[in-house]
């Protein structure tokens, strides 16, 4: 099982929007250095739904290359189409990934019994370990824990990232006792408080500009050293705020421009982080140490 942070990490791009495999293989390096323990490739963060699917492939390929078994690699590999899931789990799994992250189908809103009958059928499909991915407010679908629960006993599925922010949700799953099942944050703002409470690590926005602070946050969290864990977060707490100001990824694609490490290309009908906000990243960013 992996533990600890583990980073949603952004798809550079160019100012034209291309893809920029070279700033790809640093920040890659970049991560691993900083102790996150695995890293999650074009998932919604790494802006999936602009992608091609060949380019989607490519920058997973990529990140595994340069990863080179130092860390594993969770391929983001959801679609609101099973077929097209299915489809984009198994080029993951020829590519090398590690796992697949497969968020709940969007916009089209299926019942719970929908929810299970899709994931299932990519479980039976693809032979690669995979994680669910339950985030309302972007799917509009919110899985349940007795969806969870029964999903859990599917081969293949190894994990849920929740996302839903709210911390009777964390106990909930937490109460299931799920064996050998993952648990993992998808809110940095309720991260610390979820791994405390028994989930096994976060998949993070905020590790994607300050990779060893989340690091070492989620490692005394899982220690159970609450009072430093605490003591950590306190100095990030500015980028889980400031970091959603606009949607994921505006406004952390924007603060890795400021700090040096990508050029500031985004896809349409994304667009760069409004002016507006432009002191607020900056001040989370000093707070952080990082400027």
């Amino acid at each position: 099982m992996i533990t600890g942070s583990i980073v949603a990490l952004v798809t550079p791009m160019r100012e034209d929007g291309s893809v920029d495999h070279e700033a790809l293989a640093k920040v890659v390096d970049r991560q691993i250095e900083a102790g996150t323990s695995a890293i999650v490739s074009v998932g919604t963060t790494g802006e999936s739904a602009t992608l091609a699917v060949p380019e989607h492939t490519e920058v997973i390929r990529r990140t595994i290359d340069v990863a080179a078994g130092r860390v594993p690699i969770i391929a983001g590999t959801g679609a609101n189409s099973t077929s097209e899931a299915i489809h984009l789990t198994e080029a993951a799994r020829a590519a090398g990934a590690d796992a697949a992250l497969l968020v709940t189908p969007y916009y089209n809103k299926p019942p719970q019994e929908g929810l299970y009958r899709h994931f299932k059928a990519v479980a039976e499909a693809v032979d690669i370990p995979q994680i669910l991915y339950n985030v309302p407010g972007r799917t509009a679908v919110d899985m349940l824990p007795s969806t969870v629960a029964r999903l859990a006993g599917v081969p293949n599925i190894v994990g849920i990232k929740e996302a839903l922010g709210d911390l009777d949700r964390v106990r909930d799953l937490v109460a299931l006792e799920l064996p050998d099942f993952a648990l993992y944050s998808g809110d940095d703002a309720t991260a610390r408080a979820s791994i405390l409470a028994g989930f096994h690590g976060d998949i993070s926005v905020t590790a994607n500009v300050a990779p060893a602070a989340m690091a070492r946050m989620c490692a005394a969290a899982l220690a159970g050293d609450a009072e430093l864990a605490a003591t950590i977060d306190a100095d990030i707490a500015g980028l889980h705020r400031s970091l959603f100001v606009e949607p994921n990824p505006i406004p952390v694609k924007w603060a890795l421009a400021e700090i040096g490490l990508i050029q500031s290309g985004i896809r349409l009908p994304l667009v760069p982080l409004d002016e507006a906000y432009h002191e607020d990243v900056r001040a989370s960013l000093r707070s952080a140490g990082l400027l």
